[in-house]
């Protein structure tokens, strides 16, 4: 069973490549045990040695020294994921439209407050703890939550996954 889900923000889309296999390959290199991914889109599940903090800093060194690019590596306990996707607070009208974004830390309450005055058009957001919970009324294409807003607003860096893929990791994580 892997005690972290390493969420990697946009490997595989926009000319950010970052095949799997070399993923598992780095961790592994980095002393992580129980390596394996999910779908091509930065999900590593791991036993990372050490602080897990410091893995997932290592994680992001050896990424951008080996492949040119940066992205945030943002780590949780299977139980934490089970947690935010437990607490998601509103319906799941249509499962591919309802995310979270998983940020790299907890936003200032007056960041928190500044998102939830914002007018987001038809979508919905909150914030709950480290997570910030989305639905989309149209997909997250049509949205003005984008990562570079929501880094923006909340002043700290975030990964979304849909509800789907989350349950999946929570799944093989085995918890």
């Amino acid at each position: 069973m892997a005690e972290r889900i390493v969420l990697l923000r946009a490997v595989n889309v926009g000319g950010a490549k970052l095949p799997m296999q070399r993923l598992r390959e780095i961790a592994a290199d980095l002393g992580a045990r129980d390596v394996s991914t999910h779908i091509a889109s930065g999900n590593l599940l791991c036993t990372p040695p050490g602080d897990p903090a410091e893995f997932d800093r290592a994680l992001e060194a050896r990424i951008e020294a080996e492949f040119g690019f940066f992205r945030e590596a943002i780590s949780r306990t299977p139980a934490e994921l089970r947690q935010a996707l437990d607490a998601y607070p509103f319906e799941v009208v249509e499962p591919k439209l309802a995310h979270i974004y998983f940020l790299a830390s907890t936003p200032a309450p007056d960041a928190v407050a500044d998102v939830a005055s914002r007018d987001l058009g038809p979508d919905l957001a909150q914030v709950i703890g480290r997570d910030l919970h989305v639905r989309f009324a149209d997909g997250a294409a049509a949205s003005k939550l984008t990562a570079p807003f929501v880094a923006r607003v909340l002043g700290v860096p975030g990964t979304a996954r849909n509800l789907r893929t989350v349950a999946a990791l929570v799944e093989k994580a085995g918890a």
